[in-house]
């Protein structure tokens, strides 16, 4: 079976709408793992997951289990809007990092109540559970994801989904230069056990090298860090990920034309995530 993959939002840290982003997308980050099945699995809460919602309805999907990598409002705040929450006969779990000092609901829940929302969450009429991260890999229909705390400030996870022999890393807020990247093996290295050998690896690339110098520690990856990543841990596909709002889809290219020149003939050559791209690893 293969291993597929949609995107609905790939942008960093603000939605960015207009006539520069088109080609790529202005939507912040959410992805779907497509399943031949009724269930949905869905990475992240950012602005993409609102079309994915008014989708799921389309398709008649009544149960959807959301996994969060951490609860930066790019990767949250698109689930008010996510029209399957308001359907009474849809279940949704949401599972996310867990924190020593709200719960997962706690924390979720301040974004549903005014003055930031005019719908207080007792509203909400489908079905929502909220779990922490289980220590062991979650499985549903074939398909396996594990999480491990990653380089991002707050509580922060990526995750790895395998399906048989199949596997994709996904890493949309990390900075694992902090740590160190080269000549490290990869259970040195932030995230490692998650990108070692992934068929797919989408990560972080919201900078090229001359700007990251003045955001150490802000929690995201120059294209260079991201390419230097991807050769550490031995994966083989690099996407880009987690695209600066400033960035233009030109901008957007140069960015790729760089990554692709660092990697040379090092497997295959990086590319750009984009809203709708679907991934298949097969």
């Amino acid at each position: 079976m293969p291993l597929r993959l949609k995107i609905w939002g790939c942008r960093g840290s603000v939605p960015t709408p207009g006539p520069d982003t088109v080609t790529y997308g202005g939507n912040t980050s959410c992805v779907e793992v497509l399943l031949d099945d009724e269930a949905a699995l869905v990475l992240d809460a950012g602005t993409g997951i609102r079309a994915l919602g008014l989708d799921l309805v389309g398709r008649g999907i009544r149960q959807i289990h959301l996994f969060l990598t951490h609860l930066h409002l790019d990767h949250l705040e698109g689930l008010r809007f996510f029209a399957p929450l308001w359907d009474p006969d849809v279940t949704v779990d949401v599972w996310g990092p867990r924190s020593p000092v709200l719960s997962l609901r706690e924390r979720i829940l301040r974004g549903f109540s005014p003055p930031l929302f005019p719908i207080d969450f007792r509203d909400v009429p489908a079905r929502v559970t909220f779990h922490d991260l289980p220590a062991e890999p979650w499985r549903t229909n074939g398909v396996s994801l594990s999480s491990d705390l990653v380089l991002h400030p707050g509580p922060t996870v990526g995750f790895r989904l395998e399906a048989g022999v199949l596997s994709v890393a996904y890493l949309p807020d990390h900075e694992p230069a902090l740590a160190g990247i080269q000549g490290r093996s990869p259970d040195w290295v932030s995230g490692g056990a998650l990108a070692a050998g992934a068929d797919v690896l989408l990560h972080d690339a919201q900078y090229l090298d001359e700007e990251y110098g003045s955001r150490i520690g802000w929690g995201h990856s120059s294209v260079d860090d991201a390419v230097a990543y991807r050769r550490a841990v031995g994966a083989e596909r690099l996407v880009l990920f987690h695209h600066e709002p400033e960035r233009s889809d030109h901008g957007l290219e140069l960015l790729e034309d760089r990554a692709r020149e660092l990697s040379g003939s090092d497997g295959p050559a990086p590319e750009l995530a984009r809203e709708g791209m679907l991934i298949e690893v097969a």
